[in-house]
């Protein structure tokens, strides 16, 4: 009897992981004239609303690397939005290119969060989420946006930055956040020094903001992207994939939105 009663179960729960499956699709909108190519992806099998989650690219733009972490997000249960802040979907293959992009970017303060909050909306929007309930999450340059969104006091009940530049020119105020911050970031990234991290932990504190700031020991940046061993070769920059911390880092942030979204 033991032995049906397993074997009903399994063909139950293989019945119903058939029937899953993540849908995903292109998202247009347009932000002050420019079109913005964002991808949004979710699971089908859960009905009803469900947290939503943006993810912010790396300074490379668009690719395949954020809408893959896009479909993460929705296996685990979320609506995910990966979305396109240099406009037309854009992406590049070298540094100079990238870094003239997040540049222009980041001098651009206004145009930045008008995009972000553009895809703020456009997520807010599915009926897949409730509006009510929405984190992001970002990657290197989107490590730094969603920083960025969050001291300026964006509705955000969490954001996560994956080795993301800390400093900022516009320091948190207190009570401006509005959710908790997780920073995940590589001990030995060049790119962001223990003097960077001192002082983001001295802003954070000063403004009483709930954060948490880990620090992978022998992770570089771009820690996270499989890519970055291939790509540091080829430019000679300090990129350097550790599958230690992408692992140890996306099981924090998932510890964080269990809190946030109980």
């Amino acid at each position: 009897m033991r032995t049906l009663w397993r074997s009903a179960i399994l063909f139950a729960l293989s019945i119903a992981a058939a029937q899953a499956a993540i849908v995903d699709k292109e998202l247009d909108y347009t932000v002050q004239g420019v079109t913005m190519k964002a991808y949004l992806a979710y699971d089908d099998a859960i009905k009803g609303q469900r947290p939503g989650v943006l993810v912010v690219h790396e300074w490379w733009g668009h690719d395949d690397y954020a809408r893959k972490r896009a479909r993460m997000l929705a296996e685990l249960g979320y609506t995910a939005l990966a979305l396109d802040m240099y406009g037309e979907g854009k992406h590049v293959h070298h540094p100079n290119d990238a870094n003239k992009l997040s540049s222009e970017l980041a001098a651009n303060h206004a145009v930045a969060t008008a995009r972000f909050q553009a895809g703020y909306d456009a997520l807010k929007q599915q009926p897949t989420v409730n509006p009510q309930r929405i984190a992001a999450i970002g990657y290197c340059m989107g490590g730094s946006v969603v920083l960025e969104m969050a001291r300026g006091g964006m509705p955000l009940a969490g954001v996560v930055s994956f080795h993301g530049n800390l400093a900022t020119a516009k320091p948190a105020q207190t009570g401006v956040i509005k959710g908790k911050v997780l920073v995940l970031t590589g001990a030995d990234d060049p790119f962001v020094p223990a003097e960077q991290v001192a002082q983001f932990k001295q802003e954070m504190d000063a403004a009483k903001v709930d954060y948490q700031l880990i620090a992978y020991p022998g992770a570089k940046h771009s820690f996270t992207n499989p890519e970055a061993d291939k790509r540091g070769k080829e430019f000679n920059l300090p990129l350097a994939y550790n599958a230690e911390a992408d692992k140890a880092s996306w099981l924090e942030m998932q510890k964080l939105f269990g809190q946030l979204f109980k």
